[in-house]
């Protein structure tokens, strides 16, 4: 049982987030039919839910080796804009 409030919000019970397995940003599509109401999850896709979705296709070098070379990427580009006066 719940109660809608003057804005229309409704707070679900716990049991029933729990059973729907529904969590915070999750959204819900309430679909109307001839004999009731239907409600669906939507469920927000988490950027952890891609971690290893793509094959690597060559070794990861290590946080060192890109920032060393993130560093002389920096240098490079400052050293032409400080050659073209910019």
């Amino acid at each position: 049982m719940a109660k809608i409030t003057s804005k229309g919000q409704v707070t679900i019970p716990v049991r029933i987030r729990q059973a729907m397995d529904l969590e915070p940003g999750d959204d819900l599509r309430f679909i109307l039919e001839p004999d009731g109401l239907r409600v669906r999850v939507i469920k927000q896709a988490r950027l952890s839910d891609l971690f290893a979705s793509l094959p690597a296709t060559r070794p990861y070098p290590g946080k060192a080796a890109i920032r060393q070379a993130t560093g002389q990427a920096m240098g490079k580009i400052q050293a032409e804009l400080s050659r073209s006066g910019s």
